[in-house]
């Protein structure tokens, strides 16, 4: 008789994990994966997909506006907010089924229930029982963080369930400087709610290029968003008129809804992973090496709950590098060096390699060359939106190490330019690309002056 119930057993049926069970399955080992909630994980469920099609439907009053500078004359449009919930919970329960059901073509068992570690072999599933696996991946990713020692903080939301509230409200305050925060703002802003973004720093977007956090803050409040930097909750409180949200610099504001979004931490609540001996970092994430194994032989894991880079496609290639690791003889760890990202606020940003600060810090001396320009597309209807494009280059060996792209289709720019950027391409090689014309992505190849900090020389 084996000795374990199975080869592996995964606690988290998201991106990550389902791949590494499928993967792993596929090799002729006995797999299992047990979920708590739907099968698909944040990214599937309540995260980058559900919020990618809110993007979508946000979008369509700023296309209306352009349009009339096209001649088109659209009137009495109007959004049907539980129409289009409808819809999305459509496609959304269709793409989880299409997990289900990978998951067992590849011959994958499947829990529904929490789980948790017993020792470094023993997993018990709620309502259902322990079972013991020779390895046990971790993909359980991570959670809304809410300041719960904030008065009043339970009459706010979190980004979860900002996807499901019953009806669109009139006023929204959103805390928060992230992604999640201003993707958000331009969601409820776009659909006509009018929206307060609340940060406690002097800037959105920590981490990001400090052109492109600056230039899109900027955009927000053309696009009439309130964006009130350096403050933060001191409380929220029921009023006659809805919450009303007092802040730390005296100002208050009066909204329907006060949602969250000031950070996410990995979920390691109730796992057992003490009891399994599992180490986590300072920051309460699961620790792991390259390979992304724990300090238990036996145990893995893989995207937000190591946090590393907290992006699906990375928890995806994690598992994918896992299974070929432990199950294909192949030992893979994945790079995490020059992976592009996208923030679908709007105007959205792509952004890959380094920002200024961080790679004058890492090279020394640096080439900026950086351009600020109207989209073509809105050349009519007097919108006064600018698009920003900036490529950061290593002086020495004329290296582009950083592309930042604030406009029009940035996020689909940015992947070309991460496949060229993550070959070594230098800005001779970039410059020598010809032109698509004409499109804002040209001015990525035709940028030659050279852009000066402020109070060096010349600025564009």
């Amino acid at each position: 008789m084996a000795q374990y119930d199975y080869d592996l057993f995964v606690i988290g049926a998201g991106s990550g994990g389902v791949r590494a069970a499928r993967l792993s399955a596929m090799s002729g080992a006995k797999v299992a994966i047990a979920e708590e909630h739907r099968v698909g994980g944040t990214c599937v469920i309540r995260g980058c997909v559900p919020k990618k099609f809110m993007v979508y439907a946000s979008e369509f009053s700023h296309h209306l506006k352009t349009a009339k500078g096209y001649g088109w004359t659209i009137e009495n449009a109007t959004f049907d907010w539980e129409a289009f919930l409808a819809e999305k919970d459509k496609e959304i329960a269709r793409l989880s089924g299409i997990y289900v059901r990978n998951l067992q073509n590849a011959g994958v068992e499947l829990a529904h229930g929490k789980a948790r570690l017993i020792d470094a072999h023993t997993v018990e599933i709620d309502k259902i029982g322990t079972r013991t696996a020779e390895k046990i991946l971790i993909a359980t990713g991570g959670r809304p963080w809410m300041p719960t020692d904030l008065p009043g903080f339970e009459l706010a939301i979190s980004s979860n369930e900002a996807f499901h509230l019953p009806a669109l409200p009139k006023r929204i305050v959103i805390a928060g400087g992230g992604y999640i925060a201003v993707e958000f703002a331009g969601i409820f802003n776009g659909l006509g709610v009018h929206t307060t973004l609340v940060h406690r720093g002097p800037n959105l977007l920590r981490g990001f290029d400090d052109d492109v956090r600056s230039h899109l803050a900027e955009e927000l409040e053309k696009r009439g968003i309130t964006v009130m930097l350096g403050t933060q909750h001191t409380g929220i409180e029921k009023t006659p008129g809805g919450l009303k949200s007092t802040f730390n610099d005296g100002h208050d504001v009066e909204s329907d809804v006060v949602m969250f979004a000031v950070g996410r931490e990995p979920y390691v609540e109730g796992l057992g992973l003490a009891a399994a001996g599992v180490n986590l970092t300072k920051t309460g994430a699961v620790a792991v090496d390259a390979f992304s194994r724990t300090n238990i032989e036996n145990i893995w894991a893989v995207g937000d709950v190591t946090d590393r880079i907290n992006l699906t496609p990375v928890a995806i290639r994690e598992g994918q590098a896992f299974a070929q690791t432990v199950f294909y003889d192949t030992p893979t760890s994945f790079d995490h060096e020059m992976v592009a990202s996208a923030v679908f606020s709007q105007p959205p940003i792509g952004s890959v390699g380094l920002a200024e600060a961080d790679a004058r810090k890492q090279y020394g001396k640096v080439d900026i060359y950086l351009s600020r320009l109207k989209p073509m597309k809105y050349a009519f209807g007097g919108s006064d939106e600018r698009s920003l494009l900036k490529l950061v280059v290593d002086s020495a060996t004329e290296k582009v190490v950083g592309c930042h792209v604030v406009g029009p289709d940035a996020p689909e720019m940015i992947q070309m330019a991460a496949i060229a950027m993550k070959m070594g391409v230098t800005k001779t090689q970039w410059d020598s690309t010809c032109a698509v014309h004409p499109t804002l992505a040209e001015e990525l190849v035709t940028m030659r002056e050279k852009h000066e900090p402020m109070g060096l020389g010349q600025v564009a």
